[in-house]
Parts: C-alpha cells; structure tokens; sequence
C-alpha cells in the first residue's frame, strides 16, 4: 500500500480510503448485516488501508457508530475523516455536530472534519471559524472541504487552510478537470475522490443500463426520465456503457480487474491523494487495497482518458453529479 500527505499535514494516509456508507445499507445500497460490516473495517485496516470516511449523514451516525467500534483498538494507527451536514453549518450547530461525531466514534479526536456540502445563506466565514476553534481545542486535526466548486473553494482558501477536497471522480465522471483540479492543484489541496467506481459501472456488474438499480441510475449519466432523478438531462447512457465497455477490455488487456485499473487510473491524475472506495463485504475491502499497488503505463492511462472523453465532454464542467444547476457553486 502507498501512503500519501493529507493536504499539507503530516498526516500519512493510505491511497485507498474505504468508505463507510453502504457499510450501514439502507435504501441505496440495500440490506447489510453489522457484523459483516465490522468485519470489513478490519479487513481493511489488516490490508494496510489506513483511511475511513464517514458523515454523520450516513444512517443519522450509525455509520460513525460503527467504525468507531471496529477500530476502538486501533484508533491511534488509524485516520477518520467524518463530516459536518449542510444542516449544521451554522457556529453552534458545528461544534454540536463535532462533539457528536466524537462520542459517537469513541474517540477524543477528529483526524479530518470536512463540510459535506457548501450552503450559500450561512457565511462560509462562519462555519469555517467554528471548525479552527474546534482545531485549537484540539478536537481535529485538520479542515477539509467536499462538493466545493471553485467559487466556494477559493474562499475557503482564503479563510482557512484547507487541505483537501471531497469530489465525485471517476473515469466516468471527469467534470472537475476542467476548472476544480487545476485550482485544487496550485493551491496544494488534495483531492478525495468518491464515487471512484461510478456506483459500481466500473467493476463491470452491470452489462448494459437496464441492469444499473434505480438508487444508482439517478445521476446526470442516466436520463430524468430515470426515477428519483433531480435532473433535467437526456443522460448519456449509450456512451457511458461504450466506455465501460472500452474499459472493460482495456482492463482484459493487461490481465486486471476492471476496479482495479479504474482505481489505479484515478491515483495517477493531478491533486488525487486518495480514492475512497466502498465495500460490503471483507473479500471487497482486500481487492479495493490490491488495487492500490497497481501502476499503470502511460499509454494505458491516455488510452482509458480517450475511452472515456465523449462521456467527460457530454457532462461538461458542473461537478454535480445529481443537479442541474449545481450546489457546488454559488
């Protein structure tokens, strides 16, 4: 497993983070047993991924509950990143959210407290100064932001340092080279990439669209005729299963699993720290950390960017994978 600085930290964090969302099941990822989940974790951590992502959104902090528990006897080699909802933004509302967080994780620290989404009638000053008293008090370690677009991101940098940005990447979903990369690049904030299998197009399960969940099929890659869209778009489902389908033989090419190039593809671009990649199941958690070893060829990796440039270039640059007229910026 390669580690990484998180943002401008010493923190060293692995390059494979495994997300804790579909850990707790529910609508969009469906039944999950707990002891199962608790497994997972620890599957992941023997494996050498050191990362965990979680929010308080994620089963109302059952998610944050959970991890807490399975890593309680080895919090101190382990990085949490936990987040403060767009409900929560407000100076009070945050320290309660953190304090929260904290008791729910069983820990007396936060190694990465992000706002989960930007929210235009509270001042980001606001809620950014709310979180470096928590960083004085020694609550967190470091600030970081998720779904910031380059209006919301350039005064955050401004207000605070923030040292990385969660945001939906994917060979699939490529919306943030055209503006937010270059901007997370200069100024030294590591990108967290979610969503880096596209929901799981990119492990190949689903062999054409009729195939892809309804929870799954909602994103602006699918039509709005799709149900529980927030869009108004036709989608791009004829070219988006041409490159999974391009992907998919490329990966046969070099003997790979399809995850495991589209995972390695993502930590070889521009600002990438880490890729946070869900699992339900310990077996899962092992294949996402291999996926961490692997190095791609040059050729390879401008041959899967090519694969998948019709996609990138239909979605355009609003980095919302789920609205049309994007929170992501003001």
């Amino acid at each position: 497993m390669e580690y990484r600085k998180l943002g401008r930290t010493d923190i060293e964090v692995s390059t494979i983070c495994l997300g804790c969302w579909a850990l707790i099941g529910g609508h969009t990822w469906g039944p999950q047993d707990r002891d199962e989940s608790a497994a997972t974790i620890r599957a992941a951590f023997d494996a050498g991924i050191n990362f965990f992502d979680t929010a308080p959104a994620y089963g109302d902090g059952e998610s944050e509950a959970l991890l807490g528990k399975a890593l309680a006897d080895v919090r101190k080699d382990a990085v949490i990143a936990t987040k403060v909802s767009g409900s929560q933004l407000a100076p009070e509302d945050v320290a309660r959210s953190c304090d929260r967080s904290l008791r729910l994780l069983g820990t007396d620290v936060i190694d990465l407290l992000q706002v989960h989404w930007p929210r235009a009638d509270i001042p980001l000053a606001d809620t950014l100064g709310a979180m470096q008293r928590l960083q004085e008090a020694g609550k967190v370690r470091a600030i970081g932001v998720s779904n910031f677009g380059t209006s919301y991101l350039g005064e955050a940098a401004e207000l605070a340092r923030i040292e990385t940005n969660q945001l939906c990447y994917s060979l699939l979903w490529r919306a943030i080279e055209h503006e937010i990369q270059p901007l997370c690049t200069a100024g030294e904030i590591g990108i967290l990439c979610y969503s880096p299998l596209c929901q799981g197009l990119l492990t190949g399960k689903f062999a054409t669209v009729d195939d892809v969940p309804e929870g799954r099929a909602r994103s602006r890659l699918f039509s709005k005729d799709r149900p529980q869209a927030r869009h108004a778009e036709p989608g791009c489902e004829a070219e988006v299963f041409a490159a999974v389908d391009e992907t998919r033989r490329i990966a046969e090419g070099l003997s790979l699993p399809m995850a495991h190039v589209a995972l390695a593809w993502l930590l070889a671009r521009d600002a990438v720290t880490s890729v946070i990649a869900g699992a339900r199941n310990p077996e899962q958690a092992r294949q996402n950390a291999r996926a961490g070893e692997v190095k791609l060829p040059a050729s390879t990796i401008e041959e899967l960017a090519a694969a998948t440039d019709e996609v990138k270039a239909h979605i355009g640059p609003n980095a919302d994978m789920w609205q049309t007229d994007s929170r992501m910026e003001r």
